[in-house]
């Protein structure tokens, strides 16, 4: 799925912390394939800021990022689960948009 750095992020940023065993896998190759390499760091001028929690870039350059049809399902429950409580911020909408069908 072609992504960018911020839907990167915030993809990171909503992944549940907890689950089964089989959930925690899928999670952890999950996030190596969102987390970024050495060269888009360069790219892209990655930065992130431990102290302050902050992950800033000069370029919101792409990345076709492999996304199996488990970690989907679980991207959709946590989006559909934010949506739910109210809770979907509007810099979601986009990568909610790419994985939840909408008709309208």
């Amino acid at each position: 799925m072609i992504l960018n750095v911020g839907e990167r992020v915030l993809l990171l940023s909503i992944l549940p912390k907890e689950g089964s065993y089989a959930t925690m896998k899928i999670l952890g190759e999950l996030r190596m394939n969102l987390s970024y390499t050495e060269e888009e760091l360069k790219k892209w001028g990655i930065e992130t800021n431990m102290e302050a929690q902050t992950i800033k870039w000069e370029e919101d350059g792409e990345a076709d990022i492999p996304v199996g049809e488990k970690a989907t399902g679980i991207i959709m429950d946590a989006l559909r689960k934010l949506d739910k409580e109210n809770k979907l911020a509007q810099t979601m909408v986009p990568i909610y948009e790419k994985f939840i069908p909408t008709i309208e």
